[in-house]
């Protein structure tokens, strides 16, 4: 009879077994001895074609898919039919005051600082050029002093780490020409297109990126610069009908932009220009005020990113409807400068603000809160005003950190494994801060513990069991010597009073001359300051809602808080332990001083005979 080969099986030799009991099976080769025959190299021959083929197969299949495709390439080309772009690299950038002062009486009445001025700045022992990329004026305050502003009258300049770099094309006279710009250390946001009529020509037209167009026509005049599959970038235009108007054969194609050393210059505060104002041959030095640290600096779009974001960016359709519209388009426009986004209807808001779209960010580490401004500006003024539906507006939520408390208690026998119980509890709390790392962290995140415990069992046979107690636990930064009101918001319910433990309580301080901490009165929601030893200091400041996950204090007075910390954490015991499904935009993040790993001796495979 015949045997079937799957066309998963893709093994040389399993492949080749098959053949030979496929032959067995009729009567022409029932006791043929395939090993010492020619018909053997057939079957090699046979079992490698199938071989090949198979796996051909396999990896173009699973090359076809976003989900599935392991090479860049690969995913970049599926994005693009999906009409995502992914990020390339971005360039560090600071905001800085420039100034210069003059004391020659002949001195001009106005300054200019020309872009591309330089600056240096070092980090971890390795230089990095920063500089302007537009004209900056200062005027003569009268007395010689020179404060140099953008073009809107601000005196917060950015200054971009890289060097700029220019590359020229001829137009080309093919119906769909392609400009390729080996340079895999472009930041494409910084790009400049200008196209000539010919070389000697001064006069140019000024190209934009397509992703910024609100209205396209045949005389519009919109760029593509995407990611090609070998790592440069390549440009295109449009088709001079329908995508915009396209640089005509001969003209001069020139692109600047920056070349950069990405997330490498991030952290650059000191700066120093390189660059001198010179009046009447005098060289006039610029002074330099740092306003916020080098930040923003980023490598290429992952590819876990780009599966991520080109689905969600495709349903956006350019567009912002729904609340996965908000989140796909601002990673777009301002992915460099965030970890995270997550938006929601005001209807969803806890109180509903109906008439509101509420957006959280969580931005990258180190960044200043005039640049979170920046953003939040810009996400109003670029995608809000022209893309959202009319008398919706945009709200920003700050992201809200939920901190939680792990107790990890494992059964240990030291006799399967040479491995100590103090190591193993340290590599129990290790795979939990790995755990974290990997999946929380970020918005619309869940907490789920039996995965953790899963996790913990599998390190070591000599690992017999395992459980785990979780809280849930916020923040308050009081006024000290004032009696002041709080109020906390847990992202779950809580767990009800009960008589034998409490189910909220919180790290010392010092009130009324003695060390206390805020717990809840056995068997009730009423909050009370008690000693460590358990004396009651103040019998009712405020109570706590399990069904809302809230917590209100109407008055609390420490003069003192104990310990390194400026605030004092307050801890509860969710009503389901097993899952915390944060909800908007809190995202759970491990406390590590408050978390431990126990391990309990367990010889359960010994046998004592008494």
């Amino acid at each position: 009879m015949a045997v079937s080969i799957k066309s998963t099986d893709l093994d040389f030799n399993r492949i080749k077994e098959q053949l030979k009991t496929h032959f067995l099976a009729s009567d022409e080769f029932a006791d043929y001895d395939f090993e010492a025959s020619g018909l053997s190299n057939i079957l090699d021959v046979l079992a490698y074609n199938t071989h090949y083929n198979g796996l051909i197969a396999n990896f173009a299949l699973n090359e076809s898919f976003l989900t599935t495709a392991q090479l860049r390439s690969s995913v970049l080309a599926i994005s693009e039919s999906l009409g995502y772009i992914p990020r390339s690299k971005t360039a560090a950038y600071a905001t800085v005051g420039l100034s210069v002062s003059i004391t020659n009486p002949s001195r001009p009445g106005t300054l200019t600082l020309p872009a591309g001025s330089q600056f240096t700045s070092t980090v971890e022992d390795v230089s990095y050029i920063f500089q302007t990329i537009e004209d900056h004026i200062a005027v003569d305050n009268g007395s010689g002093f020179y404060q140099f502003l953008t073009s809107s009258g601000s005196p917060t300049i950015y200054i971009y780490e890289g060097t700029f770099r220019t590359k020229t094309f001829i137009a080309d006279s093919i119906s769909t020409p392609v400009y390729i710009i080996p340079d895999d250390t472009i930041d494409t946001s910084t790009a400049s297109v200008q196209v000539y009529a010919s070389r000697n020509a001064e006069l140019f037209e000024t190209y934009l990126p397509l992703a910024s167009a609100q209205n396209v026509t045949a005389d519009t005049r919109y760029y593509t610069l995407r990611e090609a599959p070998n790592g440069s970038y390549e440009i295109t235009f449009g088709d001079g009908i329908t995508t915009g108007k396209t640089p005509q054969p001969g003209e001069v194609i020139r692109v600047t932009y920056l070349s950069t050393s990405n997330v490498a210059a991030n952290g650059a505060r000191d700066f120093i220009s390189q660059s001198e104002i010179t009046v009447d041959d005098t060289d006039y030095a610029i002074a330099v005020t740092t306003l916020s640290r080098a930040a923003g600096g980023s490598d290429k779009e992952s590819i876990k990113s780009i599966k991520s974001n080109a689905p969600i960016s495709y349903a956006s359709q350019n567009r912002l409807v729904t609340a996965n519209d908000y989140i796909a388009l601002i990673i777009r426009n301002f992915g460099s400068f965030l970890n995270d986004v997550t938006a929601w209807g005001g209807e969803d808001n806890v109180p509903a603000d109906f008439g509101n779209v509420y957006v959280s960010l969580k931005f990258i580490e180190n960044t200043t809160e005039a640049v979170k401004q920046v953003v939040k500006d810009g996400i109003v003024s670029n995608l809000s005003d022209n893309l959202s539906i009319m008398s919706i507006d945009t709200k920003f939520s700050d992201a809200i950190t939920t901190y939680i408390e792990i107790e990890t208690f494992f059964n240990f026998d030291p006799s399967l494994t040479n491995v100590t119980a103090g190591t193993t509890e340290g590599t129990v709390q290790t795979l939990i801060r790995d755990y974290f790392t990997k999946n929380l962290n970020k918005f619309n995140t869940t907490f789920r513990r039996s995965q953790i415990l899963a996790d913990v069992d599998d390190i070591s046979e000599a690992i017999l069991n395992s459980r785990m107690n979780v809280k849930v636990q916020q923040r308050i930064t009081p006024t000290l010597s004032q009696n002041l009101a709080y109020s906390l918001q847990y992202p779950v319910a809580l767990a009800a009073p009960l008589t034998t433990t409490h189910t909220i309580t919180s790290t010392l301080f010092n009130t009324n001359g003695k060390t206390c901490t805020i717990r809840n009165r056995l068997g009730s929601n009423i909050l009370e300051v008690a000693t460590a030893e358990g004396e009651i200091v103040v019998t009712n400041i405020g109570t706590y809602n399990p069904v809302s996950g809230s917590v209100n204090i109407v008055s609390l007075a420490p003069t003192s808080i104990i310990g390194a910390a400026s605030y004092i954490k307050i801890s509860a015991v969710p009503a389901n332990q097993s899952t915390i499904r944060p909800l908007r935009n809190y995202i759970l993040t491990l406390d590590t001083e408050k978390s431990f790993a126990s391990a309990q001796i367990d010889y359960q495979e010994i046998r004592v005979t008494l």
